[in-house]
């Protein structure tokens, strides 16, 4: 995968994304050692437990804030003048989360890259990867989404979004630090988030393997762009090692309604449940496909997983899981 590394430090990285991207880089040697930060307030050591023992002396969990820059300073310091990366993970992502707690949202996001990219500046790292998402695109106004198309948020997660993308091409332009934004479409796999603000195909699984009935909003025939986590991890880790400069889409390529999404579970799961229907959310765009050419050119990734694959591996560790 390119020069390796001294470290590699990932921000939210107890998360569902970040633990994968840890497994990555460490399975295909592309550090030395990697360095977690996580407040553990929606990543969770169990996520990275098993990754400690894999990999003994290689894998460091800090506990700290990305909203509190001394700590970072403090705890991070050490690295100056080794050769790092960082990959930046650590955000509130959920829409209707961030809709119900607008300011913390914007501290952790908007905030939380600006203290990032002041640590990637004041260690002077080689690469800075940043998170950013299908959400700075907004509505569509042409399908597959490419990186030319227009940036206009529809709802605050993806105006924060698009902010630490001015902010990341502001540091390139007065700090010539090396960065990059992969905008994620709909990421999916092991160890996603539970709770109220999970996603819908952690929603779907669980509530099916519950013999519960799950909500679908609106009528279903709204499109997403499914990507497995693990497909996503390696795209962090090419990120590292690639010298583009610039938004680059990570997708699947592919357009599935959420009313086939359910199909496809549903028949994976053995298990008939009728959904029930309820009103459109505020905020979630009619269709959304990537275009992931530039992917395929700028960092040798393209998706490795089909959906049915990658559902059925989702499906398999949450039967395991919720035993």
């Amino acid at each position: 995968m390119g020069r390796k590394l001294d470290t590699v430090v990932v921000t939210g990285g107890a998360g569902f994304i970040g633990s994968a991207t840890c497994e990555v880089l460490l399975g295909n040697d592309v550090a030395n050692e990697v360095v977690i930060i996580d407040n553990l307030s929606s990543g969770s050591l169990s996520n990275v437990e098993y990754l400690m023992n894999r990999f003994k002396g290689r894998l460091k969990l800090l506990v700290a804030d990305v909203r509190d820059f001394s700590k970072l300073w403090e705890l991070l310091q050490d690295l100056r003048g080794a050769s790092v990366g960082i990959i930046h993970l650590a955000a509130m992502i959920n829409i209707e989360e961030v809709r119900e707690r607008p300011y913390e949202a914007i501290d952790i996001n908007m905030g939380g890259t600006a203290n990032a990219l002041e640590l990637a500046r004041k260690l002077d790292v080689e690469r800075f990867v940043l998170a950013s998402s299908v959400a700075v695109y907004g509505e569509p106004k042409y399908v597959p989404i490419n990186e030319e198309h227009p940036t206009n948020p529809i709802n605050l997660y993806g105006l924060t979004k698009l902010f630490s993308e001015h902010l990341l091409w502001r540091y390139y332009e007065d700090y010539k630090l090396s960065v990059i934004a992969l905008r994620y479409f709909n990421v999916y796999g092991p160890r996603m988030r539970p709770g109220p603000y999970a996603g819908v195909v952690y929603k779907f699984i669980t509530t099916l393997l519950r013999g519960e009935q799950p909500v679908i909003y609106g009528d279903g025939e709204q499109t997403r762009d499914f990507i497995y986590v693990y497909d996503v991890a390696e795209a962090n880790a090419k990120a590292l090692n690639s010298p583009y400069v610039g938004p680059v889409n990570i997708g699947s390529g592919e357009e599935v309604s959420i009313n086939d999404l359910y199909r496809i579970i549903i028949k994976l799961i053995g298990k008939y449940i009728p959904p029930k229907y309820g009103p459109m959310r505020p905020g979630d765009v009619r269709r959304s496909r990537a275009y992931i050419d530039r992917a395929m050119k700028v960092l040798s990734w393209s998706p490795k997983t089909s959906l049915i694959k990658g559902l059925k591996a989702t499906i398999e560790y949450y039967l395991k899981s919720l035993k």
